[in-house]
């Protein structure tokens, strides 16, 4: 059974008695705000538009920033550089004439970017060279520095090496949290030439050129 009629109390006719009917519904919000919508005039109702357009289109523009959403991608963190790209090596020259076996050679280390690297270094350019930094076999470079630090080159065999130094270089261990590497320090010009210097004096054996014979000799006479 439906109707939209009123609620009609209920009660017997005669008596006159009158009942409450039990969950008759109060007037709704919705139909009460419905009804001061209609009460208000064309013109308040326009300004009211406005203003609830203004503040959607606020919102949204708020909700819709970038980065102002909760799922907003985070920038993700530059890795750590490997310790070979961010390390230079640069000769300086001898740190004293050569001795009969060995040279000391001064060099200037530089690390461009975080964090610190720790170097030694393990051989030179040739079979027949020892290459130590002295007087410390490590050392460590903060990150934005430099330091200088003096290299040990010593021959300990002369068989097959070469005299000439033509891009020498030095085999060096690095390592910072990102990794261990060896690397290769290739240098040419001045450090060739010094270079080269220690290994002739040290290997080479060439004999001295003998004197020239003179024509003859004060105690010989020609026979007629």
């Amino acid at each position: 059974m439906s109707g939209t009629g009123p609620v009609e109390p209920v009660g017997p006719a005669e008596t006159g008695d009158v009942h409450d009917v039990i969950g008759a519904d109060a007037p709704r919000l919705s139909d009460q705000a419905l009804d001061r919508w209609r009460a208000l005039s064309p013109r308040v109702r326009g300004a009211a538009l406005a203003a609830a357009a203004l503040t959607a289109a606020g919102l949204a523009a708020v909700l819709l920033a970038p980065g102002a959403g909760p799922d907003r991608a985070v920038p993700a963190a530059a890795p750590v550089p490997f310790p070979a790209n961010v390390t230079g090596w640069h000769y300086l020259g001898p740190a004293t004439p050569p001795g009969p076996r060995s040279g000391l050679f001064r060099f200037a280390v530089r690390v461009d970017s975080c964090p610190p690297v720790t170097l030694s270094v393990v051989d030179a350019a040739f079979a027949g060279l020892d290459a130590r930094v002295t007087p410390e076999p490590a050392f460590t470079v903060p990150a934005g520095t430099t330091r200088r630090v003096t290299v040990r080159i010593s021959v300990t065999d002369c068989s097959g090496l070469p005299l000439d130094a033509d891009l020498p270089f030095l085999d060096v261990t690095l390592r910072n949290t990102r990794a261990i590497q060896h690397h290769s320090f290739i240098f040419d010009g001045a450090y060739s030439q010094d270079l080269s210097a220690v290994l002739h004096k040290a290997c080479d054996r060439s004999p001295a050129p003998l004197p020239s014979r003179p024509s003859g000799s004060a105690g010989s006479q020609n026979a007629d």
